[in-house]
């Protein structure tokens, strides 16, 4: 079982403090929907008693009131590779299992910490209004102000972005550990470091997500979608979408470490191919069906270029003026006359970096309505495996009718 996290409800009925028993009759909500109990079928027999002095010493109560549901904290793989880690280390390095575990307890405190504020999969009662899943749903559909969203957000949500980062952290000192200490061959410090990646993803996946629910060229059955995805990764720190998506995701940007885009043309297209079929079904029928579109080509020539469409155009211009037909990577901040970060290495945190700095391009080039690529590469091949998703989803229902 992967390890949640959840503070269970107290219900206050009658004057009297009771515990509410886990089953409930679906004939009993007023409102299946929202789950609204009808308070005029619920009988004394569907609560248990408790003595009101349960309700004091609250450290200890919460303590033990911790049962499943809410944040995963570590996921079933996740919890088999920390106790590979552990064994190992109990032989190997028996001094560096007490720095884990606190380590790991500190990851598991703060996502009791991040249970104790209202489910965004509730309704909750907030300190001035009532809050409900399909509520916030549209709210995130129909914010489009620009800017940082950061005050506009639940706090559970910036909580739990603040939980993932410190948990990415703990698993790449993990890997560490695996290699330095643990002596794990490299297959097996390689599981440690990609889980770490697919956990980099998973908070990418969120301004993917906040990108494409703003875009209005996406339906509005697919933001709709997309708003769920993005409640449903606040509440939990986990999304099984994004996890199936991250291996190709790393497999292609693994296999532009070892390209060499020609610099001189700045045409990547034999780069692509070589990318292309090096990468599963999903990434194959990507390429096939839009590449062809302006704003993912471009996506795609900044992605496998790291630097900006601006600035191509402009190494194009200056190439072409000077005659150079091909430089090297390390050539190119000298062109430009600024620096460029074009080195590449596998480290998660250049790929986050660079992510980040074209999502910012793009996100000022949507808001200024001015050329260049609109959305990255990541934003374009998660909307295309969501739509084919979707799409499937359709036909299979319409299969059973």
């Amino acid at each position: 079982m992967c390890v949640i996290i959840r503070i269970s409800k107290k219900c206050n009925f009658q004057g009297q403090f009771w515990h509410f028993k886990d089953a409930v009759n679906s004939s009993d909500l007023k409102n299946k929907g929202e789950g609204i109990l009808d308070t005029s079928k619920i009988k004394n027999s569907d609560f248990s008693q408790v003595d009101i002095s349960y309700f004091f010493n609250n450290d200890e109560n919460i303590k033990n009131e911790i049962i499943q549901t809410g944040i995963i904290v570590f996921t079933d793989y996740q919890q088999k590779l920390i106790k590979k880690l552990q064994d190992a280390l109990e032989k190997t390095a028996p001094d560096r299992l007490a720095r884990l575990q606190e380590r790991l307890d500190d990851v598991t405190s703060l996502a009791q910490s991040i249970a104790r504020f209202p489910s965004l999969l509730e309704r909750a009662n907030t300190t001035t209004s009532t809050r409900t899943p399909m509520a916030l749903v549209e709210s995130i559909i129909s914010y489009q102000e620009e800017g940082d969203t950061v005050l506009h957000m639940p706090s559970k949500a910036i909580l739990g972005k603040g939980f993932l980062v410190a948990k990415i952290h703990t698993f790449f000192s993990m890997s560490k550990l695996a290699k330095n200490y643990a002596l794990m061959d490299e297959k097996e410090v390689k599981e440690y470091y990609d889980e770490t990646v697919s956990m980099m993803f998973t908070l990418m996946a969120e301004d993917v997500y906040m990108n494409l629910i703003k875009d209005k060229s996406v339906s509005i059955d697919l933001r709709r979608e997309l708003a769920n995805s993005l409640i449903i990764l606040w509440e939990h720190r986990s999304d099984q979408t994004i996890s199936d998506i991250a291996p190709v995701l790393q497999s292609v940007w693994s296999a532009r470490r070892r390209l060499a885009p020609a610099f001189g043309s700045m045409m990547g297209t034999s780069e692509l191919m070589m990318v292309t079929f090096q990468m599963d079904d999903q990434w194959g029928a990507f390429i096939k069906e839009k590449l062809s579109e302006p704003d993912v080509a471009q996506a795609m020539e900044e992605f496998l270029f790291g630097v900006s469409y601006e600035q191509i155009l402009r190494l194009k211009g200056i190439l072409r003026d000077q005659g150079v037909k091909s430089i090297g990577r390390d050539e190119v901040s000298s062109y430009l006359g600024e620096r460029v970060k074009t080195d590449i290495n596998l480290d998660y945190r250049d790929f986050y970096l660079l992510y980040t700095v074209r999502r910012d391009n793009a996100r000022a080039r949507q808001r200024l309505h001015i050329e260049g690529p609109k959305n990255t590469l990541e934003d374009h091949f998660i909307r295309f495996i969501m739509e084919k998703n979707q799409e499937k989803q359709k036909n299979d229902t319409f299969a059973k009718v």
